[in-house]
């Protein structure tokens, strides 16, 4: 049986069948000027493919700089009660009298979202609500896009109708685990420079690392202190991704797909709103404990010669429980969730306001 081959030519000639030969010219593709052979049903496969990469990447930078004040208020909050510096910590009144009495003061209360973010805005001004947004823009692209579009096609791939429907609960999360830890390897020095120059403004002046950009931030952590330190705390970044990713996408397809069933709402704003908001909210409480150690380990000033502050991740966990009890694991919550409940909505409802319309492509 002899093999019909056709020029693919998207509103020309007849529509190709599944399994049939076709000659696709690759330019439209963004490759190098060709032509290939391909199976119809491989060039389907391959743009939907390409395209659940770039929906996720739009959706996830807009979400992204949308929510970056709530995730720098997230972090000031996630670092409060460690120590800034020995200098800080040697400091000793200007006048003081011998005694052999121990006074032990109550630590001072510790602001909450509001009181931090008016801090920052009476300290360091309104753009600092800003800092480190090149880098939250470079985190996107680089682990969101990478997560959305393996999830997506991890979905379909495992989906017994091809289109990502009618898959168990189980295989969501096996998806997302996947989609999360390669995202999270692949995006973890942009996440490395986003933590320092969110956290930045909180240092006294002679101790700020003052990075101007991602990318000078990038190149000066390179230079001072080896390639190795744009992959500090990777292990924890690919844990809470695994975590993120496989807890938000998950309920978000469980929980639209219920109301969907159900009858509840129509497949509208609404749904997704409800769907995107319940799975930021699992997401938040899920990820929290270990988004809190990531952000000190990532955070942590190691000076030549010195030891670091923290041995590693379980190091840090411990010495943070020790000091400040267990519910400093849930250091900063409150805007955890303020901002993961706005980055899940304004994530999912773009991402299928973006789907609509690029579904002709």
């Amino acid at each position: 049986m002899g093999v019909t081959k056709q020029i693919l030519t998207a509103g020309q000639g007849p529509k190709p069948v599944k399994g049939q030969t076709v000659t696709v010219h690759c330019t439209g593709f963004g490759w190098d000027e060709g032509v290939m052979d391909m199976q119809v049903g491989e060039v389907a496969h391959l743009q939907m493919g390409v395209k659940g990469f770039v929906e996720g990447g739009i959706a996830s930078i807009v979400a992204g700089c949308s929510t970056h004040p709530l995730d720098l208020i997230k972090v000031r909050m996630q670092l409060q009660g460690e120590s800034l510096s020995p200098a800080v910590s040697a400091l000793r009144p200007a006048l003081a009298f011998p005694t052999t009495a121990t006074v032990t003061l109550p630590p001072p209360p510790r602001p909450g979202p509001l009181a931090v973010g008016a801090q920052i805005l009476r300290a360091e001004g309104p753009s600092a609500l800003f800092s480190g947004v090149s880098a939250t823009v470079l985190r996107q692209t680089l682990y969101s896009t990478t997560r959305m579009g393996l999830y997506d096609i991890l979905k379909k791939k495992w989906s017994p109708t091809g289109d990502g429907s009618a898959l168990p609960i189980h295989r969501k999360i096996a998806a997302g685990l996947i989609a999360g830890g390669i995202g999270a390897a692949v995006g973890n020095p942009a996440d490395v420079a986003m933590v320092r120059m969110q956290a930045d403004g909180r240092l006294p002046a002679a101790e700020r690392r003052n990075y101007k950009s991602v990318v000078d931030a990038i190149g000066r952590m390179v230079r001072s202190e080896g390639l190795g330190s744009l992959w500090r705390g990777s292990a924890l970044t690919v844990n809470r991704a695994m975590i993120v990713t496989a807890s938000q996408l998950a309920t978000y397809d469980q929980a639209k797909e219920a109301i969907l069933a159900h009858g509840v709402m129509e497949d509208g704003l609404g749904t997704h709103v409800t769907a995107s908001f319940t799975a930021g909210l699992v997401a938040a409480m899920a990820s929290n404990p270990v988004d809190v150690v990531k952000t000190r380990v990532m955070n942590m000033k190691v000076e030549k010669g010195a030891a670091p502050p923290y041995a590693g991740a379980l190091d840090c966990a411990l010495k943070t429980v020790r000091a400040e009890g267990p519910m400093a694991l849930y250091k900063g919550f409150i805007p955890t969730v303020s901002r993961q409940g706005p980055f899940t909505v304004v994530l999912f409802v773009t991402l299928e306001q973006v789907r609509k319309l690029l579904k002709d492509f």
